[in-house]
């Protein structure tokens, strides 16, 4: 009888499907993104965010967005915080007004980046408003190419994140980086290393299996690489090269460096430990410090305008353009988009998105979007928000698993970084290369994300460049008002003053 009224609800076998069939679909995606319930508390911790806290925000953030993406709009995409905006948050955002000119102490850092992650999803709900109708006409100014490519910037700036994190990047002062000291992966005599493996070869064997289970079609591969790697991590007591804070190839070997990256995360030398049997199990509570934090980081933006005011935009640029792209391209494969382009309930579909986004930030978490890995559920079937449902209901699974969590050694969530980061390049192959109007603009989005580490920088030196070369052929009429006016703003913005006064100054030209 509840079977039924649930097919009454979702229609399932109208669309051809049925209960064991969204129920496994809902299964299927699930294993494809459970990695993010490891991969971005490990990642926000890096900002400070308590890990458990950073757990039960990413938990209930995709739980909220599920629930309202099947519940609501009856489609079969799954939502959690999304990986390349989580690396910028922390990276980009917490670290560089931790570290930059700014100076501001780490704890008043992350709020104020949740600050900007909770008003951009407020603008987001605003303008998917069907009575606003803005969102249609911001994703349609933005030339198709230069979406593409702001995506597969992203998986380039994961990728060095993640290869950074994994030891085989280190910073060079000649350079600005270089490989890792591969030599010391391999032998250690030294008293800080000896009898220990090296994080950066488990790391990259997992990364190779990680692309072999992808190449045959596995289920669950990415979470079944780091887990992998943690367990051998765990077994041989590996030596970390991220948490260790550096590692520096001494006469004898790799050894500790204290606080050797300047304090990032724990100024002592650090090796993988395997959670107690006991510690495994457990329930995460109520966030301690990071449930409310946001309301803390509206105290800042006085002093911090400038930044808060391009990292929102950011934020909600990359959100806008990665909801669109992953709802259309999942939603071709479901059939939920007509001949006309036009995806059914997509008013609906952006809402859910933006809600979960809000939620997230209030609890602790960066920006939550629809994900890619939906198409795995899609594969198998899944026709209806019972999908979603299913995948929101697991993900609370991650709730009392803190314990076995928090013990994922940093090197094996880094593996996860780089596999993401090569799925998310695969579309700048649908790039336009032969264009020689779009081909500087697209790629100068995608190699600026990971050499300054702002995906900001790496939007703006696009659609600047996209504007000019349109002006230098005498296209004017190609570009829409929208795209003249972001530009225009971000030239501003870039050759403006910088002292924390440039939208101050910007304004005195336009008003």
């Amino acid at each position: 009888m509840e079977i039924e009224a649930l097919d009454d609800y979702f229609g399932y076998t109208e669309k051809g499907s049925s209960f064991e069939n969204e129920i496994r679909a809902g299964v299927a995606t699930f294993l494809t993104m459970a990695y993010i319930l490891i991969v971005n508390p490990a990642m926000l911790s890096l900002a400070g965010i308590p890990f458990d806290d950073a757990l039960f925000a990413t938990a209930l953030a995709a739980f909220i967005g599920c629930m309202v993406m099947g519940l609501w709009a009856n489609l079969p995409f799954a939502l959690a915080p999304g990986m390349g905006l989580n690396a910028f948050f922390v990276f980009g955002v917490v670290f560089g007004l931790a570290y930059g000119p700014a100076q501001m102490p780490m704890d008043q850092a992350w709020p104020l980046a949740l600050a900007a992650v909770f008003i951009e999803g407020i603008i987001f709900l605003i303008i998917s408003l069907p009575q606003v109708g803005w969102r249609s006409a911001l994703i349609n100014s933005i030339p198709k190419d230069l979406k593409i490519a702001t995506g597969a910037g992203i998986g380039t700036f994961l990728a060095i994140i993640g290869l950074r994190e994994m030891g085989w990047v280190v910073n060079n002062d000649a350079t600005l980086v270089a490989l890792g000291p591969t030599g010391s992966f391999f032998w250690s005599t030294s008293a800080t290393g000896s009898g220990h493996l090296h994080g950066a070869l488990i790391a990259m064997v997992a990364l190779v299996a990680i692309a072999v289970m992808l190449a045959r079609g596995m289920k669950g591969a990415i979470i079944y690489g780091v887990l992998g790697a943690s367990l051998v991590g765990w077994l041989t007591s590996a030596y970390d090269p991220w948490l260790d804070n550096a590692a520096g190839l001494g006469t004898d070997g790799w050894v500790c460096i204290p606080d050797g990256n300047g304090g990032y995360v724990d100024p002592s030398c650090v090796y993988a430990s395997a959670p107690a049997f006991a510690d495994i199990f457990g329930f995460v509570g109520m966030p301690t410090e990071s449930m409310g934090a946001f309301i803390d980081g509206f105290g800042s933006i006085g002093d911090n305008l400038d930044t808060f005011i391009m990292v929102m935009v950011a934020f909600l640029f990359v959100d806008i353009f990665d909801t669109a792209g992953t709802l259309y391209s999942v939603g071709r494969q479901a059939g939920y988009v007509d001949e006309d382009d036009k995806l059914e309930k997509a008013d609906e579909a952006f809402m859910a998105d933006a809600a979960a986004t809000i939620v997230g930030a209030a609890v602790g978490t960066s920006t939550t979007t629809t994900y890619i890995e939906s198409a795995a559920g899609i594969e198998e079937g899944g026709k209806t928000g019972l999908v979603a449902v299913t995948v929101g209901v697991l993900m609370l699974s991650g709730l009392f698993l803190a314990g076995l969590f928090k013990a994922i050694p940093q090197f094996a969530a880094a593996c996860a970084l780089v596999a993401i980061g090569a799925m998310m390049m695969r579309q700048a192959a649908d790039i336009d290369w032969k264009n020689k109007e779009m081909a500087l603009p697209a790629f100068l989005t995608i190699v600026m994300m990971p050499f300054t580490y702002s995906i900001a920088i790496g939007i703006a030196a696009g659609c600047v460049t996209w504007v000019l070369i349109k002006m230098g052929m005498q296209k004017f009429d190609e570009v829409s008002p929208v795209m003249y006016g972001i530009a225009g703003f971000l030239v501003m913005y870039y050759i403006g003053p910088g002292d924390g006064n440039t939208f101050e100054w910007i304004f005195s030209y336009i008003f």
